[in-house]
């Protein structure tokens, strides 16, 4: 019988993992639901199953450890989240999970152990949906949960903590689920890119600089309601033309630095009509970019723009920050790791910094973090049915990461 490979096998597992969700004929699967439970059952049985301890927190994080050649050795830790956006993709977060559970497996079949253990993380928690809160799993691993969030409540009415309590978790122990740094060594996340970089480049895997920084705001531009047929343009104070002049302006300013992003994902001019001259619009502003410094200096560059186009067009801004978050840079030893492991494999190595938010960026408050991208095909799209990967990649994907596993050398 031909032993399946572990890229076939992370593929099939990714299949069957989707299987459990809240939307039938799409997946979704948030925080505490059946489909999450069936989903957390799924990893802890195939956890076991590579020979790994399991447990789960007060967080509902599962948790597999992979004992080393000591009991009680530090940990390397390893995982990803598999909670999912509404209508998502099947390897986002899932497969930072399954790639690691399969490594161990063959492992355990070679009678292989290290001087460390190895944990495997399925967070519980990333993506907010439910409660808009973000990772939460990672946060009670880290020992940084807010506990000012239990009181958030879902579509339904119900609070956080309400539910954990139903789900068999709880919320008073949270502290308890958090690891102390002196055993955890480092924290790896395995992710596919989620963008169109490695794609682009023809290169299966990269390593994460850093993960991005982000500001963010919502914007409501105040202008003077006009009939689109007697004002005369000289005399308008048109909320949606300042608007637009800024995004533009973003546009503008974002591409002069490369990894600086602008976006202006909402626009929108309430109670409009085709002939009115905009009174108001509101608009949202997300900056980000690998160094705090290069993102803060765009965003007043921003700011400063809008006071000149509110004088000049005889309107005013209303300007509500809504998210900061720093940079979070991947330990240097462990990029250099990561790259000696992909070279050692005959491939080329691309480092790249990560626009989007991930687990590591809350364990990067508990140990050193690394980050390996894996390419997602179909132009980069993720956070959807269309989000795709190979088998190939997959493949590539477990060697290297196995290799780096084989040959880690903790900094203490």
């Amino acid at each position: 019988m031909i032993e399946e490979s572990k890229g076939v096998t992370i593929m099939r597992r990714a299949d069957e993992l989707a299987r459990h969700t809240e939307a039938p004929g799409l997946l979704t699967r948030t925080y505490l639901t059946d489909a999450h439970a069936g989903a957390a059952g799924l990893l802890a049985e195939w956890m076991r199953d590579a020979g790994m301890n399991v447990r789960r927190d007060a967080a509902g994080n599962v948790i597999g450890r992979y004992e080393g050649l000591t009991p009680d050795a530090p940990a390397l830790l390893t995982g990803s989240h598999f909670d999912t956006v509404r209508d998502a993709g099947k390897y986002d977060g899932n497969l930072g999970i399954l790639l690691p559970i399969t490594c161990i497996a063959a492992w355990r079949r070679q009678g292989r152990r290290f001087p460390f253990a190895i944990e495997v993380i399925g967070f519980a928690e990333e993506e907010g949906v439910r409660f808009k809160a973000t990772l939460l799993g990672s946060r009670a691993i880290a020992g940084t949960f807010d506990t000012s969030v239990l009181d958030k409540r879902d579509d339904d009415g119900r609070t956080m903590r309400d539910v954990m309590a139903d789900a068999g978790f709880d919320a008073n122990a949270l502290r308890a689920a958090a690891f102390k740094p002196e055993n955890a060594l480092a924290f790896i996340e395995v992710h596919i890119e989620q963008g169109p970089v490695l794609l682009d480049a023809g290169l299966p895997v990269g390593v994460v600089t850093a993960i991005s920084g982000a500001s963010r705001f919502l914007v409501a531009a105040i202008g003077l309601a006009g009939h689109a047929g007697t004002v005369p343009m000289t005399l308008r104070r048109d909320a949606a033309m300042a608007a637009a002049e800024i995004g533009l302006f973003i546009e503008k300013r974002c591409s002069s630095i490369s990894g600086l992003v602008g976006t202006v994902g909402q626009f929108g001019v309430p109670n409009g009509a085709a002939n009115v001259v905009p009174g108001k619009a509101v608009f949202t502003i997300d900056i980000r970019a690998e160094s705090d410094g290069v993102r803060e200096a765009a965003v007043r560059d921003v700011l400063d723009e809008m006071k000149n186009i509110a004088a000049r067009r005889n309107v005013t801004f209303d300007i509500n920050q809504t998210h900061e978050a720093k940079s979070v840079p991947c330990a240097d030893w462990l990029q250099d790791q990561l790259d000696s492991t992909i070279a050692g494999s005959g491939l080329p190595v691309r480092r790249l910094p990560s626009g989007a938010g991930h687990d590591a960026m809350a364990m990067a408050a508990l140990t050193d973090v690394a980050m390996l991208f894996v390419r997602c095909g179909n132009g980069g799209i993720s956070h959807h049915p269309d989000e795709t990967m190979t088998a190939e990649d997959a493949e590539t994907a477990a060697s290297i990461f196995s290799r780096f596993v084989e040959n880690f050398a903790p900094r203490r």
